[in-house]
């Protein structure tokens, strides 16, 4: 048997030349970020997908000492800025703010030409958006109980507008449905401003509206809010029960943004992401902000968000099944 005596040197030379070895990324990754880094937002500036990634990414930029980039690439229901971003580099430089759009469509549209679970890692949870009962002040119903009964009158014709056909706003209005065992009509609008519009001057009767679009006109007293469509009240109108109180335990409607990243980004990268961007989230001047614009924030781990990405894909499937809803 050979013995082979290895030197000080030889020992040094070898660590050098396995360190030389290491996959490149593996070494970036301990420099994270050494550049900008660019946040996808599917949808136009100044809704609350966009409000939410630039208040996130105004907070990373300090803590990261680095610039970021908001890439607003809108179109489609959020399907061309998610396949713009499945596209991009695995490296953690290029980020995609997700929203509730992004559960819906796989059972809404199909055929994507992303998939949102395999071609993602999620990062983490960002945002809350409830979804506030709001009728015309003529409705003669002042709570939930009050509007059911109602609506199951001989003869009623209750209508509610929404986003348009496959949005939040919809869903919300025949998961009420559902839940309530109402058969209120559907109209859709293109968007929730029009819709808030006709709902202000009595063209429909109830609204399911997101807080952004509603909290101005519950707090002028243009329309009259029944309840907050979750199972606890809400922060923003802690007076305004929820629907769990007027005996709908199951009835949780609500809009949502969270941070993805494209699939295989490695995890250490993503174990800083998402570290930062809680801290983020947890800022009293952000999270106030986001307060302030009808958001509230609920920061987790990337588990957390996998299981709740899989929860809302299989929630709203059985509600575009069950109303068969379509795009057209």
């Amino acid at each position: 048997m050979t013995t082979h005596h290895v030197t000080r040197r030889q020992l040094v030379a070898a660590g050098l030349l396995a360190a030389a070895t290491q996959p490149f990324a593996a070494l970036a990754n301990d420099a994270w970020p050494a550049k900008p880094v660019r946040f996808i937002v599917p949808f136009p500036p100044g809704g609350p997908v966009d409000t939410t990634a630039r208040a996130a990414s105004l907070k990373l930029s300090e803590i990261w000492k680095t610039p970021t980039v908001i890439d607003n690439r809108a179109g489609a229901g959020g399907v061309v800025g998610a396949q713009a971003a499945a596209r991009e580099a695995p490296d953690g430089y290029t980020l995609f703010m997700a929203a509730i759009h992004h559960a819906v469509n796989p059972t809404l549209m199909g055929n994507l030409p992303y998939d949102i679970e395999k071609d993602f890692a999620p990062v983490s949870f960002g945002a809350m958006f409830p979804v506030f009962v709001v009728v015309h002040p003529s409705v003669p119903a002042n709570t939930l109980q009050e509007l059911i009964a109602l609506a199951k009158k001989p003869g009623s014709n209750l209508s509610y507008a929404s986003s348009g056909n496959g949005g939040g706003t919809h869903l919300a209005g025949e998961l009420f449905n559902m839940e309530a065992g109402t058969k209120l009509q559907h109209v859709p609008y293109k968007g929730s401003a029009p819709a808030m519009n006709d709902l202000l001057g009595g063209q429909v009767q109830i609204m399911f509206s997101d807080a952004p679009t509603a909290l101005p006109h519950i707090k002028s007293g243009r329309v009259k809010v029944l309840a907050v469509a979750s199972r606890k009240r809400s922060a923003m109108l802690p007076d305004v029960p929820a629907a769990a109180e007027a005996g709908l335990p199951n009835y949780e409607a609500y809009s949502w943004t969270a941070l993805f990243a494209p699939a295989k980004t490695p995890q250490t990268v993503l174990d800083k992401i998402n570290a930062d961007f809680n801290t983020a989230f947890r800022d009293p001047a952000v999270r106030q902000r986001l307060l302030d614009g009808g958001a509230e924030t609920a920061p987790g781990t990337q588990q957390e968000m996998r299981d709740f990405l899989r929860a809302e894909i299989t929630k709203w499937a059985r509600v575009i099944k069950t109303a068969g809803i379509t795009t057209g």
